[in-house]
């Protein structure tokens, strides 16, 4: 076991070993975030005094043998749009720069039930609505492979605080991609589980019908660590036995890949090959009505967000970055007979999403159909077309916060400027262990070269630009 440890695992090996304390592990933490944030970004908030504090108590409660499970002595990052007791909650925006979280988030009691160190909280898309992190009030996260880049958003901070060192996994949120998105634009597994799974009280909602909460992280095998103490407090066994029968997946074509820049697609196809070469059985399948996906999600999540807004948008417009602003305000003139109508057209979607992967073990897809894009650029080439960053982004992830599927996203190579690809694996509803159970086994066939976990960086003038 490395006494340099990268993931969650294997820290958890190291700490009970004692070839590591979680004082060590924290101020190398804390250095990072030192060395590298005023560039990245990543962090909002930084709660150096109490983390060193945190890890302090796990050390003596280790070595008494009090052990609270695998999350115990491991340095967390937390998404700002989740409360921790006495810090600011400020949702990336000059609106909530004053607040001060009156208790903690189930979530967050959760973690410090598992004995976590709570490093800081993390920089987002402002109020988590857009997903590349560049509207913030604190200024845009930067990708560490490229800091002209976007991590991708809305939790692009979390995301770059995993990459960089900065801790050991993250909580970010996902209405509609806001885990996976940046998951898969910096090489990471993200995690969405089941809706409903994980409490969403003391998070700042921007769609109360599909929002969720989920961990980022660096192998399927951590995710699996921090989804199990969210959903249930201290650890338990997230990962049933996925046996070792052939497994049966679904591939999603048409309006999936109708739209993919070519080195992405490059590196899904032959994702796709090792997996058929390792003995899983994959066939496409479709989803009837997937034109529709766009504006049933928009229809649903920007009404309901801008909800969330009514008094501060009357009375603090100008604190709002002005995109998101203009996106909430949009929210207020869309019809309760479109809100309806888009509500019935979920219900006909999780049914084709369902039926889609019928007999199967789930259904794969690509996390997002381009690697990270330029901050400030609204748009971005694929094939022949110019098209809307935002709504690529937003493509492939946003159908399963409408069904409230599963999924997960993991890294499946490198374009040739070094920029990660992301396969996203969606489960059964309501069956997230499962899911987990299976990415874990095809992990290593997946994820032949992962940044996170020490692999191959990107080329030297991708790194410099």
């Amino acid at each position: 076991m490395p006494t340099d440890p990268r993931t969650i695992a294997e820290l958890a090996h190291a700490l009970r070993g004692r070839e590591v304390t979680a004082a060590e592990i924290t101020e190398r933490c804390l250095s990072a975030i030192a060395e590298r944030n005023t560039t990245l970004n990543a962090f909002i908030t930084v709660l150096s005094d109490k983390a060193r504090e945190q890890a302090r108590r796990a050390d003596a409660e280790l070595a008494a043998g009090q052990d609270r499970g695998l999350l115990h002595g491991v340095p967390i990052s937390i998404k700002d749009l989740i409360d921790i007791e006495g810090t600011a909650t400020t949702a990336a925006s000059r609106v909530r720069v004053d607040h001060r979280a009156r208790a903690d988030s189930t979530v967050l009691a959760r973690l410090r039930e598992a004995g976590a160190v709570l490093i800081g909280k993390t920089n987002l898309h402002e109020f988590a609505l857009g997903t590349t992190n560049e509207d913030s009030a604190f200024g845009p996260a930067r990708h560490p492979f490229d800091t002209s880049r976007s991590p991708g958003g809305s939790s692009g901070g979390s995301a770059v605080s995993v990459v960089a060192d900065m801790c050991f996994g993250s909580i970010g949120t996902d209405t509609g991609g806001s885990i996976r998105i940046p998951s898969a634009a910096c090489g990471l597994v993200g995690l969405k589980p089941s809706i409903g799974e994980i409490p969403m009280d003391g998070v700042f909602p921007l769609s109360a019908t599909l929002d969720h909460v989920g961990p980022i992280c660096r192998s399927v095998e951590d995710a699996a660590i921090v989804y199990s103490t969210l959903r249930a407090g201290p650890y338990q066994s997230a990962l049933p036995a996925a046996g070792t029968r052939p497994l049966r997946f679904g591939v999603l074509r048409g309006y999936f890949t109708a739209k993919i820049d070519a080195h992405i697609e490059s590196q899904i196809e032959a994702t796709y090959e090792r997996l058929k070469s390792a003995g899983v059985e994959l066939r496409d399948t479709r989803v009837q009505h997937a034109s529709d996906i766009s504006n049933v999600y928009s229809f649903i999540a920007i009404p309901e967000a801008a909800l969330h807004h009514t008094k501060t948008l009357e009375d603090r417009p100008g604190d709002y970055t002005e995109n998101v602003r203009l996106r909430l305000e949009s929210g207020r003139y869309i019809l309760a007979e479109d809100y309806l109508r888009a509500m019935r057209g979920r219900g006909v979607l999780i049914h084709e999403v369902d039926e889609a992967m019928e007999d199967l073990d789930g259904l794969l897809l690509p996390a997002m159909p381009i690697p990270a894009t330029t901050i400030g650029v609204p748009t971005v080439r694929v094939g022949e077309s110019e098209e809307q960053v935002r709504a690529m982004t937003l493509r492939l992830t946003q159908l399963f916060n409408v069904t409230g599927h599963p999924a997960i996203t993991i890294p499946c190579g490198l374009t040739p400027d070094g920029f990660p690809a992301g396969l996203q694996m969606v489960g059964h509803r309501d069956q997230t262990a499962a899911l987990l159970g299976v990415a874990r086994r095809l992990e290593p066939v997946i994820d032949t070269q992962s940044i996170a976990r020490g692999g191959r960086r990107p080329s030297a003038a991708a790194s410099a630009r």
